[in-house]
């Protein structure tokens, strides 16, 4: 596991334990709620309150240290800020992989084809993955 010390003071943030311990699950697991984040960190700081994590959470994503990932009927998901990728859900067993297309592209294919400035572009595949499809 990294020592995120130094990138979480890159991103403005002081490298609290609870911060370093948030960092290197994010990095173990790929994608986490808070849920899952929550249970974990209670493993390690046996006194932290759900409040906490959310603090967190919202520090490091308002700091870009982190991202939201928004998976449509399920919890969000939170990751470490990396370059500018897709992710493909799993229908059946839920897993979360990341996936690289070119998103200038497709932004600027959706642009052309309509009046709409894009600022932000989330894309999510759904569909299932290659465990499930031999299951």
């Amino acid at each position: 596991m990294n020592n995120y010390t130094n990138a979480l003071r890159e991103h403005h943030l002081k490298a609290t334990p609870q911060r370093l311990e948030i960092a290197n699950t994010l990095e173990y697991y790929g994608h986490i709620n808070i849920d899952n984040l929550y249970e974990i960190m209670l493993k390690k700081f046996n006194s932290i309150s759900l409040a906490t994590i959310y603090k967190n959470i919202n520090l490091m994503l308002e700091n870009s240290f982190i991202q939201e990932v928004k998976i449509p009927h399920e919890k969000s998901v939170y990751e470490l800020t990396k370059e500018a990728h897709s992710h493909l859900v799993c229908n059946k067993c839920g897993s979360i992989e990341d996936v690289s297309i070119d998103l200038p592209v497709v932004t600027h294919a959706v642009s052309n084809n309509s009046d709409f400035k894009i600022d932000k572009v989330d894309v999510v595949f759904s569909g299932v993955c290659k465990k499930c499809q031999s299951l």
